[in-house]
């Protein structure tokens, strides 16, 4: 296990991939991960929808995703649609929105949980890219996914064949405020 700071560190978005699969074990690891981070009054909203078996994940990768990022992701042995239900995180029992944010907290919950997912997954030595860029109603249709629920992004998981530098960041005094 590597130390908080370096897994921080080392952590990219890889868009190439080594064709190794990985065990279901090892992706339930990275889902135990997301399943402890914070959401709203503990609602747990995040679905998780694995996508391991080869025929699957081609037509996913040529259905469901961007051109550039089927190819982006060609190689890599899993992809995970993440979702969550919607009008939970961030509602009232009554079904009102506790604040303006409606839907809003049920994302930045299911944010927070992938975080969780894509530094567990640096920690064990893989890579990913999380993918925004999507065909939903394609996705939904091909992993019978509820319209209860609201896609949100696609996870490609493997053994990274790249490894690039850091982007530059901005520093602490270009986006924040201190009162």
């Amino acid at each position: 296990m590597m130390e908080m700071q370096k897994v921080l560190e080392q952590r990219r978005s890889i868009r190439k991939y080594q064709d190794k699969p990985i065990k279901k074990e090892v992706v339930e690891e990275l889902l135990h991960a997301a399943l402890l981070a914070p959401t709203w009054k503990n609602s747990q909203t995040g679905r998780y929808y694995v996508v391991m078996d080869k025929d699957k994940l081609e037509q996913v990768k040529k259905e469901g995703l961007a051109p550039f990022n089927a190819e982006n992701t060609k190689d890599a042995p899993v992809l995970i649609v993440t979702t969550f239900v919607k009008d939970r995180s961030g509602y009232e029992r009554n079904g009102e929105p506790s604040n303006e944010l409606g839907n809003g907290w049920g994302c930045y919950d299911l944010g927070l949980q992938n975080e969780n997912l894509l530094l567990k997954a640096t920690d064990l030595g893989l890579s990913t890219l999380v993918m925004g860029i999507r065909d939903a109603d394609r996705l939904r249709e091909m992993l019978s996914i509820s319209e209860e629920e609201i896609i949100v992004s696609v996870i490609a998981v493997g053994y990274g064949d790249a490894t690039p530098t850091m982007p530059k960041r901005k520093e602490i005094s270009e986006f924040v405020t201190f009162y």
